[in-house]
């Protein structure tokens, strides 16, 4: 049903911690054995003895008396103090490497407990990746399976199946929003299958209103084939049903409105509907990137109204069988519509056209209202047709505008239009009354071998740069009263059938009336000239 593969399901391996286990060796002095005790008391004794013994025989020999007791009662004593000295050097030296042992051991122990609590984070977090590792991929399972199990509903023969297989999708998007263009994707497949609507079908439900969400019992489906004429008018009507239900949910995303919850809009998402059959589509008030209907088919009228397209937007080829609404929409990329076919009236007054906007070999059966338009890229109407009335008044072209070979079959207003590129109106036919009074021409104005069967007004427009009307045909009157030519104003071999005014008409630069046929009455009071070539054809 789709040409999107499924969103697949990640697994995330995650690795074992492993940190670097430096040996905890323990800093200990080797303690001294009883045997070195023993031979350094023994050398203590030794050295005290000889102290004594040089000092009591040596040290004293010639004295006698008391000065003999004396010096021996001091060499006793020094032999005494060198012993006690010594030995307590021994012990000062045993009290420090008893301390810096101490010192060592608790230093060690400090290593060795900082080592086990990075042992113990590593491990924690090691644990806890591994509980969000097993969190995500049975995240990732469930939206696969509810993604699977919803593609397999809208392959489903019951249309009710099909129902929940699009309420489950908007599911997986609403709660996903990574998903979100999958599942316009998938829609949009839908969509684009082929359809051929019951007839009489009656008006549609009205979007916003949500249908309960229906179910499967079965667990597996045959695809449905497409539902065309060979399918019975019930099996028609609801394949409609599920179709609006389609275009409900596409709507019921894109609209970033304040009256929307937040949550519900989905952002920057393209559209390919080319080929769709399509029942009372809506955009109205939407936002999208790129949209492609080329070649759709919109049965009953279509609403694009107040829509926002970020990126392209192609209709070329589209068919529009009822009524095509794009107030105030507005096109930031490129527009295309052209060789489209609008059965009822088509709306655009007020769009916004910021790139180049065509609608070449267009087909309007009914009125075209471009009212207050603007067209800031180049727009294109060649050979366009339009059967009904035609209404530009206060549109603004910035780009060139080509309406060559176009059919104005009805009324065609282009009243206070603003031309700021060039004008094309070779060749163009106008079956009924034009006017382009007040109309703006900041560059060239081309209507030449154009044709004007009913009143053709220009009454003071504006024409800034080069105009020509040179073989133009006015089969009825023409009135050009208060025009301003700013440039040459070319008028050879052009034919007046009708009255022809120019009363108050300026022309700043040359004007050329060369073989132009007069039939009727013609008015030149109070028009002013720098320079006129009048050679008229009685």
């Amino acid at each position: 049903m789709t040409d999107n593969a499924p969103p697949p399901a990640s697994t995330t391996d995650v690795p074992t911690p492993s940190l670097p286990v430096a040996p905890v060796r323990a800093v200990r002095l080797r303690e001294l054995s009883p045997k070195t005790m023993w031979l350094t008391a023994a050398v203590i004794a030794v050295l005290t003895a000889g102290a004594v013994v040089v000092l009591w025989w040596p040290a004293t020999a010639g004295l006698n008396g008391a000065e003999l007791v004396t010096a021996r009662l001091d060499a006793l004593k020094i032999g005494l103090s060198i012993g006690v000295g010594s030995g307590g050097v021994v012990a000062l030296y045993l009290a420090w490497r008893r301390q810096h042992s101490t010192e060592a051991d608790l230093d060690n122990r400090e290593r060795s407990l900082a080592h086990q609590q990075e042992v113990a984070a590593a491990t924690i977090a090691h644990q806890d990746r591994i509980a969000r590792a097993t969190e995500h991929d049975a995240a990732e399972r469930r939206l696969t399976e509810l993604y699977l199990k919803a593609v397999e509903q809208l392959g489903s023969p019951q249309a009710a199946v099909r129902h929940g297989g699009l309420y489950a999708l908007e599911r997986v998007a609403q709660d996903n929003p990574t998903q979100r263009q999958t599942v316009a994707d998938v829609i949009c497949a839908y969509l684009r299958n082929p359809f051929t609507p019951p007839p009489d079908t009656g008006r549609p439900r009205p979007l916003g209103i949500r249908r309960p969400l229906l179910r499967s019992t079965t667990a597996h489906h045959t695809p449905a084939p497409p539902l065309g004429t060979g399918h019975t008018r019930e099996d028609r009507q609801q394949e409609r049903e599920v179709r609006l239900t389609a275009q409900r949910v596409l709507h019921r995303h894109l609209q970033p409105g304040e009256d929307q919850p937040r949550d519900t809009f989905w952002a920057d998402i393209d559209l390919d509907l080319t080929g769709a059959t399509l029942i009372a589509f809506t955009l109205s008030g939407c936002r999208v990137r790129t949209a492609t209907f080329h070649g759709a088919t919109f049965t009953g009228d279509a609403g694009f109204d107040g829509a926002t397209f970020t990126g392209d937007a192609g209709f070329d080829g589209a068919t529009f069988t009822g009524d095509a609404g794009f107030d105030g929409a507005t096109f930031t990329g490129d527009a295309g519509f052209d060789g489209a076919t609008f059965t009822g009236d088509a709306g655009f007054d007020g769009a916004t056209f910021t790139g180049d906007a065509g609608f070449d070999g267009a087909t309007f059966t009914g009125d075209a209202g471009f009212d207050g338009a603007t067209f800031t890229g180049h727009t294109r109407f060649v050979r366009a047709t339009i059967a009904g009335r035609a209404r530009f008044d206060g549109a603004t072209f910035t780009g060139d505008a080509r309406f060559g070979w176009a059919s104005f079959g009805g009324y065609a207003g282009f009243v206070r239009a603003a031309f700021d590129g060039s004008a094309g109106f070779g060749e163009t036919t106008f079956t009924g009354n034009a006017r382009f009074v007040g109309t703006t021409f900041a560059d060239h104005a081309l209507f030449v071998r154009a044709t004007f069967s009913g009143h053709a007004e220009f009454a003071g427009a504006f024409f800034a740069s080069h105009s020509g009307f040179a073989g133009t045909t006015f089969a009825s009157s023409a009135g050009f009263d208060g025009a301003n030519f700013a440039g040459h104003a070319g008028f050879a071999g052009a034919t007046f059938t009708g009255a022809a005014r120019f009363a108050g008409t300026t022309f700043s630069s040359y004007v050329i009336f060369a073989g132009t046929t007069f039939s009727s009455d013609t008015m030149f009071d109070g028009a002013t000239h720098r320079g006129l070539a009048f050679d008229p054809v009685e």
